[in-house]
């Protein structure tokens, strides 16, 4: 049996052996948690724990009382919002009340592919006010903060210099000849929108860089990169996920006003730019746009005078009501005219579909993906798609 005299001396040992696992434990426990295939996220941080303070106050002799005080030991992961660099950027989603339920399922994927890491900001804008339940039933499936506009009625109306008789002529024509979307009047008021005043909204004021997004589209491969970031630092402008050539029955003096305005603004055209991407070996139009329902993009490029001007050139043409401008075309020849290659980037790598379309990464790419890499737009349909004759243009 132990002596009685040196029964303090052994319950002194035990404490500070206890203490000194206590002071391991933390350490050990965090070496678990470096081995959690999380660790090898480098957008997670976890953080070694402080280090670990034991006190022992010893009381009266008689009592040998011992008080061991251990700190708490957390161990943290940050907020990735907060914690690595972001761009000055939000989403933007031109979107109506009934769009409510293709909208959730479309950002729950966003959410899950990419926004869940960085929580960039959204915009909502409708031409009528939201309803209280898509606003909360919106703001329960994103990270990121939520901001809802009301379209100004001066964006979403005919300007004074439109015969309107002969925009109701003008769609009763394309429905007859069942051009797509030929004779829907809201149609042309939201590619106008998109055009040339989505970027003018007050909402979007504050921000430099957009990614729009729209109803029912889906995202099919983890996104492990800032694709705003990405844009920002490689001095790019535009960038897209599928380009295809347009219906010309839907833009019959596109090309010609397009000319036009060329001719009337040498000044405003950069020597460098890509035309080569939207013209045949002849010079003509050869229809090809980006589709612009995927766009990250520079605001600051589409506040510029040369796009503001060749946008409001346009409008008094008259298309978007005469004829049936969309703003794919639109934005591509904006960008055609004032961008280079360098400039405009093909997102190869991110998964989107938007009914019928695919764009699917290839190869080793596809393994964090689920969509059919057979299924892409530029391999099932070599002839409708543009996106090979972009990437073999020659870099500026």
């Amino acid at each position: 049996m132990l002596n009685v005299k040196w029964r303090p001396v052994a319950i002194i040992v035990a404490l500070l052996v206890l203490g000194h696992f206590l002071l391991l434990s933390p350490y050990l426990d965090s070496r678990r948690l470096s081995a959690d295939p999380t660790a090898d996220d480098p957008l997670i941080d976890i953080k070694h724990p402080p280090p670990v303070t034991v006190t022992v106050t010893r009381g009266e002799a008689a009592a040998f009382t011992e008080t061991l005080v251990v700190k708490e030991t957390v161990v943290v992961h940050e907020d990735l919002s907060e914690s690595q660099e972001k761009a000055n950027a939000a989403f933007v989603i031109l979107t109506r009340n009934k769009d409510l339920k293709d909208l959730r399922e479309t950002l729950i994927q966003l959410e899950d592919r990419l926004n869940r890491r960085y929580h960039y900001p959204y915009v909502f804008l409708n031409n009528e006010p939201f309803s209280d339940e898509f606003k909360a039933k919106i703001r329960n499936v994103v990270s990121g903060e939520c901001e809802f506009g009301l379209i100004p009625t001066e964006h979403w109306s005919y300007p004074d210099f439109i015969n309107q008789t002969r925009a109701a002529e003008a769609r009763k024509d394309m429905a007859e000849r069942k051009i797509i979307y030929g004779g829907n009047e809201s149609y042309r008021h939201m590619c106008r929108y998109e055009s040339g005043f989505f970027f003018r909204h007050p909402l979007m004021d504050k921000y430099k860089w957009y990614w729009r997004v729209e109803p029912g589209v889906k995202f099919a491969c983890d996104i492990d990169y800032d694709p705003f970031l990405f844009m920002e630092k490689n001095d790019k402008k535009y960038g897209f996920t599928i380009s295809i050539k347009e219906y010309i029955e839907t833009i019959p003096s596109l090309w010609e006003t397009t000319m036009n305005y060329m001719k009337e603004n040498e000044a405003k055209i950069p020597e460098k730019n890509l035309m080569e991407f939207v013209t045949n070996k002849d010079g003509g139009y050869n229809l090809c746009h980006f589709w612009s329902n995927f766009e990250i993009g520079s605001l600051d490029f589409l506040r510029s005078d040369q796009y503001v001007s060749y946008f409001d050139y346009l409008d008094r043409a008259g298309g978007f009501f005469y004829e049936r401008w969309g703003d794919a075309p639109v934005h591509s020849l904006g960008v055609a005219m004032f961008l280079n290659k360098n400039e405009v980037h093909w997102f190869e790598d991110i998964g989107y579909f938007h009914g019928p379309l695919w764009n699917c990464p290839k190869g080793k790419a596809n393994d964090k993906c689920w969509c059919p890499e057979e299924e892409s737009i530029e391999i099932k349909n070599k002839g409708w798609s543009c996106t090979l004759d972009f990437v073999d243009l020659p870099n500026p």
